[in-house]
């Protein structure tokens, strides 16, 4: 019988305005890939990476959703029983910044009360920036979050990105700030050897085509 590979699951979503480089965040983080190509995601996009934190295996499983307004509906969904939420914004569209109170609200509404948010400024390596690295900092700040800029193209704190909120994630978790027996708050414990293991994962980027024709 199978066993788990990991001590704990955690449960990510991307969100954010189309064309801000989410799948690209995914493909980096979990391939190590990046695609010049821009492709909009229909739907979901799921991936999945382990990490090792403070020796726990941690299992990250990652659905990137769509930015378009008619995939609210569906993307609405993978909101819930969500550990983290990285909300995306692009350093050089101003618009892809404004419309971050928008992700943020909407993600108060839908998420578990425990979601850990995290406000992300993609696109860091290009030279046409709109927002300031100050500004993201101060915006994260006044909804009380944490801030992170990133590129996904050249990788630049992409896997910092991610350890820094498993990290917390585990941290919180040894504090008792979560019901692990609540399956809303978008963690899993693994299970040791020789008892029954959850259901695979499947490690590598999948194209999920929910709503697309």
């Amino acid at each position: 019988m199978s066993t788990s590979k990991y001590d704990y699951l955690f449960k990510y979503i991307i969100i954010g305005d189309q064309a801000v480089g989410k799948s690209n965040l995914l493909l980096r983080f979990a391939n190590g890939e990046f695609k010049e190509e821009y492709q909009a995601t229909l739907g979901v996009e799921f991936g999945a990476k382990n990490l090792n934190i403070n020796n726990k295996l941690c299992r990250i499983q990652i659905w990137d959703t769509a930015g378009q307004e008619i995939y609210k509906s569906i993307t609405r969904a993978y909101y819930k029983n969500c550990a983290c939420a990285l909300i995306v914004y692009d350093i050089s569209n101003r618009e892809s910044f404004n419309n971050v109170k928008v992700w943020i609200d909407d993600c108060k509404v839908q998420c578990p009360k425990t979601v850990y948010m995290i406000l992300v400024g993609n696109k860091s390596d290009l030279d046409k920036r709109e927002i300031s690295y100050d500004e993201g900092q101060d915006l994260a700040n006044s909804f009380g979050i944490d801030f992170f800029e990133t590129s996904a193209k050249t990788g630049q704190n992409v896997e910092e990105l991610f350890n820094h909120t498993a990290k917390d994630i585990l941290r919180n978790i040894e504090k008792g700030n979560y019901d692990l027996s609540d399956e809303s708050c978008g963690i899993k414990e693994g299970f040791s050897a020789g008892k029954k293991s959850l259901k695979p994962i499947h490690s590598e980027v999948e194209q999920k085509k929910k709503g697309c024709c």
